[in-house]
């Protein structure tokens, strides 16, 4: 064990373009509550921020501070996974992101790897951030993207 403890994730912050256009992505679209944020226009805030959550726990903080997309070949964030309460939820995610034009970087549910039981859908938000939604069972029969590495290296 380490000296300094067990750490768990508290909350994940994102770099975004466009704050309303990332909390119409996050919020409407993933369903996360606003449950704080920057006032518009306050002369002390360099950059704009909301924070966003679950039950009024912070899970994802989105900073508009980023000039470009999101590059993944850069140091940094690969992607960010959220875990759904079953593979129904990740199909009704699927149908929602569809309708709404979101990238998937796989068509349909895939499985982690060949055989898994795990996976879900892999997809970007609208400044290319990587995401997943997935489940750790109930993907038994999806195909796997590719042989030897997992779907989440969104390959």
């Amino acid at each position: 064990m380490s000296a300094i403890g067990t750490l768990t994730t508290h909350h994940v912050a994102v770099n975004v373009t466009d704050l309303e256009r990332s909390l119409a992505f996050y919020a409407d679209v993933l369903g996360f509550e606003v449950i704080g944020r920057s006032a518009e226009g306050e002369p002390e805030r360099e950059k704009e921020y909301a924070f966003l959550g679950r039950d009024g726990r912070l899970v994802i903080a989105l900073w508009q501070q980023a000039e470009g997309p999101h590059e993944p070949g850069r140091p940094g964030l690969h992607h960010l996974a959220f875990e759904a309460e079953s593979i129904d939820h990740v199909r009704a995610a699927e149908a929602a992101l569809t309708a709404r034009g979101t990238t998937f970087a796989y068509e349909g549910v895939v499985a982690h790897r060949e055989g898994a039981a795990s996976g879900g859908i892999f997809f970007h938000d609208p400044d290319g951030t990587r995401l997943e939604i997935s489940v750790p069972k109930g993907a038994e029969t999806a195909p796997a993207p590719s042989t030897g590495a997992p779907a989440c290296g969104f390959f």
